[in-house]
């Protein structure tokens, strides 16, 4: 069984329980305290946050063998006066396993951290804008008091429609570990194989900043996430044939800066993305294959900027929809495909 087919079998709740571990949105009723300066905040967050990797430690030992350990496997200690690190724990700071990463956002370089557990035995990792399906336990930095968890698995979108999806932080780690290898069903429900497997360490600013939750977390609150990653489903969010990471055309892994026609809606979530008149989709070249599995045919190979969009299944016949991105214009090689050229008004669901 492929791992995206799981999505058929378990009902898809995660956008309607987002808990305020993970969703950016904030609770109406509160009132967020001033902003902060990003840069002077991220000097303080960053601080406060590789002293606590300095000073805690973890059962690195169980995680020698075997790669289907959960969040529940993951204990965290704190390093007391005086003692030693205990035979089979490391701590955070001195393990080979914990990377540090950077990415600029707001304006403002973020230095955060993540423990590589297990990178997971599947062949794919969500893009930023992905759809996940995940189990976690977030924690505040500070007191380590456990703000919010999920131990069944939960569908959360990276980025929402609009708004919503989950902190900067999920959408530049998660896409560093890969899915499970496999899955099986049964009377105990699903039970994945060799999944990603990790612990962020986050900074304010890629969090909740100045802004509060209705868990409680309080502003410039540095956050711990145990995470399993499971599995991943591409998004197009405006469904225009154009998956939504490649809306993302500085490659910033911020889709909301992205508006080709200045209309105020981001490409991802806008159906006409330069404005011509001309929806997206129908700027991007339809083809169908034909698969007949009784003859031994195989699937085709989609080609660079061709993607799927539907498929359907009849007596071994497999019928596959595609869409590819072209540029019909290379007069001025500036490389600008049909459908964010407001000059190139092709509609290729025009048959007169």
């Amino acid at each position: 069984m492929r791992i995206k087919e799981i999505f058929r079998y378990i009902s898809i709740f995660g956008t309607l329980l987002v808990v305020a571990a993970c969703s950016s949105d904030d609770d109406g009723d509160f009132i967020p305290a001033p902003d902060n300066d990003r840069g002077e905040q991220q000097a303080t967050d960053i601080a406060l946050i590789e002293t606590y990797l300095s000073t805690h430690y973890y059962n690195s030992g169980f995680f020698e063998t075997g790669t289907n350990h959960t969040v529940d496997d993951i204990f965290i200690t704190e390093l007391q006066d005086g003692e030693s690190v205990p035979d089979g724990h490391t701590l955070l700071i001195d393990s080979p396993n914990l990377v540090e990463a950077e990415q600029l956002f707001e304006e403002t370089t973020y230095t955060y951290y993540y423990l590589l557990l297990n990178e997971g035995g599947g062949s794919e990792s969500p893009n930023f804008t992905d759809k996940v399906r995940v189990a976690y336990e977030g924690s505040l930095l500070s007191d380590s008091s456990v703000f919010d968890s999920a131990p069944t698995p939960l569908d959360f979108d990276l980025v929402g429609f609009g708004a919503g999806g989950l902190i900067k932080g999920w959408q530049y780690v998660l896409p560093e570990f890969n899915t499970a290898l496999d899955f099986t069903t049964g009377s105990n429900g699903v039970n994945y194989n060799d999944f990603g497997l990790g612990v962020m360490f986050i900074p304010s600013g890629l969090a909740y900043f100045s802004t509060g939750t209705i868990s409680g977390v309080p502003s410039y609150s540095n956050l711990v996430f145990k995470f399993a990653l499971y599995q991943t489903e591409e998004n197009d969010h405006d469904n225009d044939g154009v998956p939504s990471y490649l809306e993302d055309l500085d490659n910033d892994l911020d889709a909301f800066t992205d508006d080709t026609d200045g209309d105020l809606f981001a490409n991802y979530i806008d159906t006409d993305d330069d404005g011509d008149g001309v929806l997206t989709i129908n700027e991007l070249l339809p083809k169908t294959y034909t698969v007949d599995t009784s003859m031994g045919e195989e699937e085709p190979e989609l080609a660079d900027n061709e993607f799927e969009r539907s498929r359907s299944e009849s007596n071994g016949i497999i019928t596959i929809n595609t869409v590819t991105i072209i540029d019909t214009d290379n007069s001025d090689n500036n490389n600008i495909p049909n459908y964010l050229d407001p000059n190139i008004t092709i509609d290729y669901s025009d048959n007169s």
